[in-house]
């Protein structure tokens, strides 16, 4: 599974919307979702951020491991 997939699947998982997820990036909900849809890459410093969000590690949110923690 790659990144896009999972920060989707997450986000939903967690009942959050992709505008509840922007603020807490500091993002607009227009560039979030184009995260979401591989539009635009995922900068480093929001990876960082969504792992705090979600409690997990970067290699869960990146595909590299299905181990949350």
């Amino acid at each position: 599974m790659d990144y896009i997939k999972r920060i989707k699947d997450i986000r939903e998982d967690s009942d959050y919307t992709q505008e509840y997820v922007a603020k807490y990036l500091g993002t607009s909900q227009t560039m979030y979702a184009r995260y979401e849809r591989g539009a635009n890459e995922l900068p480093i410093h929001h990876l960082i951020k969504l792992c705090k969000l979600y409690n997990v590690s970067a290699d869960y949110l990146l595909g590299l491991t299905k181990a949350k923690k």
